[in-house]
């Protein structure tokens, strides 16, 4: 198939260019009726049109969006390709809902992200959640152990599927191949959120996409790493064990109604532009990548963490420091409109993008006279990493319908060891609950989330008052 053709995109172009007359929605009438103060939209706003002749149906694609999504299938090597234009956020609850009936079981990686955990709850199902291992190389809670999952998987031979996070957000992958073969010798097919990952198939200096492993249906965020626009993203299937049909039904049903067409279509053109890409071209953005790299090796007190090939994303570049609060360094960085990707336990995430030209780095400079300021005025204590270890492999304390029915009681945290969270506690970004409703609370988890609150980090909870106590079950 010709990748240098963008459908959906040109269709778009050829109706624009014939100055069409709305009397049709949206209310904005491609750009006539719209606030003066918001001029900025005004091309845009040509392109935000519904589902008119000639421009297709996403729900019921059959000419430029079914080209489209046909593109991205042969660019990716699936056998088909939906366009989200919902997030992964949607792929993810279509891929649960597509295999796991009420009071299925289905084995989850336990670090995944909080769509994910709404999703089972949606299905009703019975998640047996495993664990990665703390990783020292990393920092971080990274490490799937293949023995864990199999253990999982002889304990729960009849789960509907398996439910994996690879990358991490911070761009570490794992020995994905193992796990698929292994849930592929039980007949249980595989499900990725591979939201960060989907310029992996680009170049094999990047780690291997789970496509490549065999998964059976793989997330891709478009907007995470390729240049389409926030909430787009792909969902690819490929395999036998979970059919088009009834992937499409649940994408129809938890999709909106009314398509973003300028999100489809900068799909569309992401696909076209990545599929334009040589290793030249990737071996320059790699380029850019080692010189931030370089310059962000010496700024005092920051240790920028390697990278291991094949395993680790390039395009993630991670500072830490054990004298300094990422924090305050972010802060230094937005003083020069530098915006980093998001902190985790003093684990500062930069995300550079697949341009081919390095932008100016005199940014590095200025922050390097501030962190000598910076450090200066600190106090010299080493900073402690928080951290803990969930069980290898352990489920809720009760099934999603039981909790439905159970009453609630707000308690304060010294009164709320060993019992059942009523909400996650969901530190934002990465959006991975660190405490899940359904589950037993643990004394690591509180003294979690008190350092997560005293370094004003922002958490997602739908109780009250998360600062001095927690929404609990009452048993």
């Amino acid at each position: 198939m010709d990748q240098s053709h963008a459908p959906l995109y040109e269709m778009l172009t050829q109706h624009v260019k014939q100055q069409p007359k709305s009397y049709h929605v949206p209310g904005h009438k491609n750009g006539a009726v719209f606030p003066t103060e918001g001029d900025v939209f005004s091309h845009i706003l040509r392109y935000d049109l519904t589902e008119l002749p000639g421009l297709d149906d996403l729900h019921q694609p059959e000419g430029a969006i079914l080209e489209a999504e046909r593109l991205a299938a042969a660019f990716y090597k699936t056998d088909y390709t939906f366009f989200l234009v919902n997030g992964s956020t949607v792929g993810n609850l279509a891929m649960i809902l597509s295999v796991c009936q009420p009071g299925d079981t289905i084995i989850v990686q336990r670090n995944s992200h909080k769509s994910i955990m709404n999703g089972l709850e949606l299905a009703g199902a019975k998640p047996i959640f495993v664990s990665p291992s703390y990783d020292e190389r990393t920092e971080r809670y990274s490490d799937l152990k293949p023995s864990n999952v199999k253990k999982a998987i002889e304990a729960n031979p009849e789960a509907k599927a398996v439910m994996l996070t690879h990358p991490d957000y911070f761009g570490t992958t794992y020995d994905l191949s193992r796990i698929v073969e292994m849930a592929h010798q039980h007949n249980i097919p595989v499900l990725v959120d591979e939201a960060h990952g989907a310029h992996f198939p680009l170049s094999n200096q990047f780690p291997d996409s789970t496509l490549k492993a065999g998964a059976d249906l793989v997330v891709h965020s478009a907007h995470k790493t390729l240049p389409a626009m926030t909430m787009g993203s792909y969902l690819h299937i490929q395999g036998s064990l979970v059919t088009y049909e009834t992937l499409k039904h649940y994408l129809q049903m938890l999709q909106s109604s009314s398509p973003s067409y300028p999100i489809m279509a900068s799909l569309d053109l992401a696909r076209k532009y990545i599929a334009g890409l040589n290793e030249q071209d990737i071996e320059s953005t790699l380029s850019g990548v080692r010189q931030l790299r370089h310059q962000l090796n010496t700024l005092p007190d920051i240790d920028v963490m390697p990278i291991q090939e094949q395993v680790d994303d390039p395009l993630k570049i991670t500072l830490t420091s054990r004298r300094l609060y990422m924090r305050a360094v972010e802060q230094l960085m937005q003083d020069q409109q530098v915006f980093p990707e998001m902190i985790q336990n003093n684990q500062l995430l930069l995300i550079y993008g697949l341009q081919a030209e390095q932008s100016p780095l005199n940014w590095v400079t200025t922050l390097k006279d501030s962190l000598t300021h910076l450090y200066n005025q600190s106090k010299h204590d080493t900073i402690a990493i928080n951290k803990f270890q969930f069980n290898d492999v352990q489920g809720l304390a009760y099934d999603y319908h039981i909790l439905k029915g159970m009453p609630t009681q707000w308690v304060r945290w010294q009164d709320a060891e060993g019992q059942i969270a009523a909400s996650s506690v969901i530190p934002y970004p990465p959006g991975i609950p660190i405490l899940l409703k359904g589950e037993r609370i643990q004394a690591e988890q509180i003294r979690y989330i008190e350092q997560a609150i005293q370094n004003h980090q922002y958490i997602q909870y739908n109780g009250k008052d998360i600062e001095q106590g927690i929404e609990i079950f009452i048993e």
